[in-house]
């Protein structure tokens, strides 16, 4: 990526960290985008070479705030070459057991993690064929939004999966795709990656059943689904276009 600016949303959370090392670690220029300067200023701590950083508070459900981190990544870079969505919207009542979520709460959050992501890959999309320039986009989605959830592995915990994760993230790979569709005949292309389950702390009993569908590893730590994005920010990537990219071990087999 020498010689690129990337534009990472989500920057401060687990996998957004990730993210944010490795693109540097290729070569490129970041500007890590998180709604919380906190977290900012412990990532920056993690990344403390500034010369090719850029911290930046934002909100991805927010149209002037999206437009604005666009420019100001141009602004203090020059350039802007692809952006990582791995941002994780989401209202206090998120994550509640099937039978309680309410009809309000499964509509805000779908507005907020969906619709933010359709937005911010808008906005992308027209940064990129309004300027006729080459541009990917990496939409952090899931192993869940590609199969249907394995119940099983939850029983006897205090877990669940999110049923409004499902809808986001499979809604999230179609978008991609539409995204793609639409802009054939620009630079523009978006694309996924699909982690599977990331280490967390999880249930030791929970993790025993997960890890009984995988390979050889099981459960990922952050920084093993990073390697596809970097690839499809990547010119080895340049004809890869509207996929998405699973990466989990085995587990979805």
């Amino acid at each position: 990526l020498n010689g690129k600016t990337i534009l990472v949303v989500g920057a401060a959370g687990r996998i957004g960290q990730e993210i944010v090392s490795a693109v540097l670690q290729a070569g490129a220029k970041v500007m890590a985008v998180d709604q919380s300067e906190q977290a900012l200023d412990a990532l920056q701590r993690r990344c403390p070479d500034r010369s090719r950083l850029s911290l930046q508070t934002g909100d991805i459900t927010d149209a002037k705030s999206v437009s604005g981190l666009l420019a100001a990544a141009v602004d203090h870079f020059g350039s802007l070459d692809g952006a990582v969505n791995a941002a994780y919207p989401r209202n206090a009542n998120y994550g509640r057991p099937f039978l309680d979520v309410t009809y309000a709460d499964f509509c805000e959050n779908l507005s907020l993690h969906l619709g933010g992501y359709f937005l911010f890959m808008q906005q992308c999309a027209r940064h990129a064929i309004e300027k006729r320039i080459p541009f990917s986009l990496v939409s952090l989605s899931s192993i869940y939004g590609v199969m249907a959830p394995r119940f099983d592995i939850y029983t006897g915990t205090r877990m669940t999966m999110p049923v409004e994760y499902a809808a986001i993230k499979s809604g999230l790979i179609h978008l991609t795709r539409y995204a793609s569709a639409y802009a054939k005949g620009s630079r523009f292309r978006a694309n996924c990656v699909s982690p599977g389950g990331i280490l967390a702390g999880q249930d030791a009993d929970f993790l025993d059943r997960y890890n009984a569908h995988c390979r050889v590893k099981g459960m990922l730590e952050a920084r093993d689904a990073v390697g596809a994005v970097v690839f499809l920010l990547s010119d080895a990537a340049e004809f890869i276009v509207g996929q998405n990219i699973t990466v989990d071990d085995g587990f979805s087999l």
